[in-house]
């Protein structure tokens, strides 16, 4: 049994259709729902980069699609930064587990359908970070993700110091993780101030 902290669970989960899930008989009528745990699992922690891309994932398709299920694998993502530069690759990896979108390493597809990559790219010319286009519609919103107004607390950071350089107890080690946490949470607790979605005109 996994033990994690409880807010976990408050994170609205994100439900899609994926056409090859259906097609394959994987899940019926290939819904898909995806939580914030699932996401934790896949990238092995949880922090504000980690929260930052599915917050932003979330809300992107929220505006793309309203009241329509979002559509796995007919999303196109693109996003400013190189894929090794900073945090790109983590944030990809995110949006890639959500959306399926990948830049060549995913499915090639059958007969010209379900095809997974190219689907994102690296690099691009947008004014935002990041940007998620439907290709049925053409219909584009450009996301921009600033965790700055949630500050840490200022004993994280010297904690983290102690722990760096093996000093730290295992009281304070716990103390850290949760301090740590506590900031996601309060990320995700204001994410109409960090996260900002508008669609491209």
């Amino acid at each position: 049994m996994m033990n994690y902290p409880d807010f976990f669970n408050d994170v609205p989960t994100i439900k899609l259709q994926d056409k090859l899930s259906a097609f394959l008989g994987t899940f019926e009528l290939g819904l898909v729902e995806f939580s914030y745990p699932d996401i934790v699992k896949s990238a092995g922690h949880s922090c504000p980069t980690v929260m930052g891309a599915y917050l932003s994932t979330l809300k992107a398709l929220e505006a793309l699609y309203k009241n329509e299920l979002p559509q796995r694998g007919n999303i196109l993502v693109q996003l400013k930064e190189d894929s090794k530069e900073g945090v790109a690759g983590v944030i990809a990896s995110v949006i890639t587990q959500i959306t399926g979108a990948t830049e060549v390493t995913g499915f090639k597809g059958m007969n010209g359908n379900f095809t997974r990559t190219d689907l994102m790219q690296f690099n691009a010319d947008i004014s935002t970070p990041l940007t998620f286009k439907r290709l049925d519609s053409g219909k584009t919103v450009q996301v921009t993700y600033n965790p700055s107004s949630v500050p840490a607390n200022p004993k994280q950071q010297e904690l983290m110091g102690k722990i760096m350089q093996q000093k730290a107890t295992d009281e304070e080690k716990k103390e850290f993780g949760k301090l740590w946490q506590q900031r996601v949470e309060a990320i995700f607790l204001a994410v109409d101030n960090v996260v900002s979605v508008k669609e491209e005109v």
